[in-house]
C-alpha cells in the first residue's frame, strides 16, 4: 500500500544502523517489530530492577548488660520456681530450679554465647516420691433400666 512505502523507509532508516535499506518491505517491518521488541523488553528489564538493594538494612548494637531475677512459692497450691540470669551483652550465664511433683527439686544452670550456643547443665536433688495407691474401692455405676410406657397429655379445648 502507499502508506507502507512512506512508513518502512522512515522507520528503516531510524532503526537500521548499517544504512541498507532491504528492497523487500516484509523483511524491514521484521526487524523493525524485532528491534522495537528488543527496545521494549530493555526498557522493561530496566524499570524492573530494584533501585534498592532486597535485603534488610544491619545495625551495629552495641552490647546491653542486664540482670534479672524472680522467684514463686505457693504453699497452697504449690508451685516453686526460681530464676536468675546476667548478662554482660554478649555472654549470657544463669539458673532456673523448679519444683517437681514427684518431690524432687530440679536445678538448671545454663550458658550461652554466639559462639558456643545454648549449654544447659540439669540437676536432681531428692528422691521421687509417689503416693501410696487409694484404698477406696472403686466408684461403680449400676445401670437402671426402664420399661417403655407411653405418655399422652389431655387434649384441652377451651
Amino acid at each position: 500500500t502507499s502508506r507502507d512505502q512512506h512508513i518502512v523507509p522512515l522507520l528503516s532508516d531510524l532503526f537500521n544502523t548499517s544504512k541498507q535499506t532491504p528492497t523487500d518491505p516484509s523483511t524491514t517491518i521484521t526487524m523493525v517489530v524485532t528491534k522495537v521488541l528488543m527496545l521494549t523488553c530493555l526498557v522493561a528489564a530496566v524499570a524492573a530492577t530494584p533501585i534498592d538493594p532486597y535485603g534488610h538494612q544491619q545495625y551495629k548494637h552495641e552490647p546491653k548488660p542486664y540482670s534479672f531475677s524472680y522467684g514463686v512459692e505457693d504453699k497452697n497450691y504449690g508451685p516453686n520456681f526460681s530464676q536468675h540470669e546476667k548478662s554482660d551483652g554478649k555472654n549470657v550465664k544463669g539458673s532456673y530450679t523448679v519444683q517437681l511433683p514427684d518431690g524432687r527439686k530440679q536445678t538448671v544452670t545454663y550458658t550461652a554465647d554466639h559462639h558456643n550456643g545454648f549449654h544447659a547443665d540439669v540437676q536432681y536433688y531428692g528422691k521421687a516420691q509417689y503416693p501410696p495407691p487409694s484404698k477406696y474401692p472403686p466408684f461403680v455405676v449400676k445401670p437402671q433400666h426402664y420399661a417403655p410406657a407411653p405418655h399422652f397429655d389431655q387434649p384441652s379445648y377451651h
